[in-house]
C-alpha cells in the first residue's frame, strides 16, 4: 500500500470561491504533500483553477520533480438525474475528466452515483446511474483509468446498495473507492470489510459513526487490517474531515499511518 493525501483535506485553504484568492493553490499543495515525505497526491477536480492542457502538464511535472504520484482524482457527479439532457452533461464531465487523469498520470477517479430526486422512482434513477457508470467505464477504459465508486450516501449508502451497483457494472475500468468515514450503519467497520475486496483506491478518515452513535476517533489500525485482509495494494488517500485544523492535524495522521504501513 502507498500513502497519498487527498486535496479535499485543505478544502477550506484551496476554496477558488475565496476573494481575492485562494490561501493554497494546487502547486502549493503538492510542495506541502512533498514535505510530509508521502508517496502520492490525490487532486480534487474542484481546486482546479483551469483544466488547459499547459495547466496539467505543469502539476504533473511538478509532481514529477518532487518524486509524488497522482494516485489520482476526485470529482462530484450524479448518474441518477431524470433530465435527459442534464445527465448527458454529467457524463460528458466524468469523460472529461478522465482525460485531465490521464494528462495527470493518475490511475483512477473517485465518482459518486448521485441521489435519487423527490418524486423520482428510485429502480428506475439506479437503472440510469449504472448505464451511465457502464458508458462512463468505456470512455476510461481507452485511457487506462479506473473509476472508482464511493459509498457516499444516496444509492450507496448501504454496504448491500453499493454491492448491488459494483455487481451490476461488468467492467474492467470499474471498481470501488472506499471511504471509511461513509458508512453510518449499525457496524461500520463490518460493511468496510464487505466492500474491501472491491477496492481500487481508498479514502480513509480519522473519524467514525456506528447508527445512533456520536462520531468517534476511527481505528486506524483496524481499518489497516481490513485492507491487508483482502490483500490491497493500491494507494491510501488520507481524507481529512475532523475540527482539528488540517495544517497540524494532517501531518500527525500521516505519521501514524506510515507506522502502519510500515
Amino acid at each position: 500500500m502507498k500513502l497519498s493525501l487527498a486535496a479535499y483535506s485543505f478544502r477550506q485553504w484551496l476554496d477558488l470561491k475565496k476573494k481575492p484568492k485562494p490561501d493554497m493553490t494546487l502547486a502549493d499543495f503538492i510542495d506541502f504533500c512533498a514535505a510530509q515525505d508521502i508517496d502520492a497526491v490525490e487532486l480534487t477536480a474542484y481546486y482546479f483553477a483551469e483544466t488547459t492542457p499547459d495547466y496539467l502538464a505543469s502539476l504533473k511535472a511538478r509532481c514529477t520533480r518532487l518524486g509524488l504520484d497522482v494516485s489520482g482524482t476526485a470529482v462530484g457527479n450524479n448518474f441518477c438525474v431524470a433530465d435527459p439532457a442534464k445527465l448527458k452533461a454529467e457524463l460528458d464531465m466524468v469523460k472529461a475528466w478522465v482525460e485531465h487523469t490521464s494528462r495527470l498520470g493518475g490511475k483512477t477517479i473517485r465518482i459518486f452515483a448521485g441521489n435519487v430526486a423527490k418524486g423520482d422512482n428510485e429502480e428506475k434513477a439506479i437503472e440510469r446511474a449504472i448505464a451511465t457508470m457502464q458508458e462512463a467505464c468505456d470512455h476510461a477504459a481507452k485511457y487506462g483509468i479506473i473509476l472508482a465508486l464511493e459509498n457516499h450516501g444516496g444509492i450507496t449508502a448501504t454496504a448491500p446498495q453499493i454491492l448491488g451497483l459494483v455487481k451490476a457494472v461488468k467492467h474492467s475500468a470499474f471498481g470501488v473507492n472506499l471511504d471509511t468515514g461513509n458508512f453510518h450503519t449499525e457496524d461500520p467497520y463490518g460493511d468496510l470489510a464487505k466492500l474491501a475486496p472491491y477496492a481500487v483506491t481508498v479514502q480513509l478518515k480519522t473519524e467514525i459513526q456506528t447508527k445512533g452513535k456520536p462520531t468517534e476517533e476511527a481505528d486506524l489500525k483496524k481499518l489497516i487490517g481490513i485492507l491487508r485482509d483482502v490483500n490491497y495494494r493500491g494507494y491510501v488517500a488520507l481524507e481529512y474531515e475532523a475540527k482539528e485544523d488540517a495544517k497540524t492535524a494532517v501531518p500527525k495522521y500521516l505519521g501514524e499511518l506510515k507506522k502502519l504501513l510500515g
